[in-house]
């Protein structure tokens, strides 16, 4: 069964797209540890970061980069941006990737009950998309 990431990649759920690539796609999380959160995978679907063939591997880490220079660039009063691999959520390589101020924010918890707010949404992916 294709992961929630598949069905995104594939357009079958809808997502808040950032970036793009034959191998990558880079989309906004619905519930973001800090505002601007992007999360970054691989299209081909596999569960272990250290499983991915040597292109797919290079391909995500570049898009990675790219991504953080652009909430650089988008967030410029934030101090630091995060990057987390734990992949406990869903059995799809990710890479979060995230604008923050300090070493706790980047350990927060997000809040999966809130409903997402697709106005914000809409108007950051605007602003952080490629």
């Amino acid at each position: 069964m294709p992961s929630i990431f598949t069905k995104i990649i594939n357009g079958e759920v809808p997502s808040y797209k950032i970036f793009e690539d034959e191998r990558t796609y880079a989309f906004l999380d619905i519930h973001p540890i800090q505002q601007g959160q992007v999360l970054v995978v691989p299209k081909v679907e596999l569960d272990h970061i250290w499983d991915l063939g040597a292109d797919d591997y290079q391909a995500l880490w570049s898009t990675v980069q790219k991504v953080g220079k652009r909430l650089r660039e988008v967030f410029p009063d934030v101090k630091r941006v995060g990057v987390i691999v734990e992949g406990f959520d869903v059995p799809h390589v990710h890479v979060k990737v995230f604008p923050v101020n300090s070493g706790d924010e980047l350990r927060q918890r997000p809040d999966m009950t809130a409903d997402p707010d697709h106005a914000e949404l809409k108007s950051i992916a605007e602003k952080l998309a490629f």
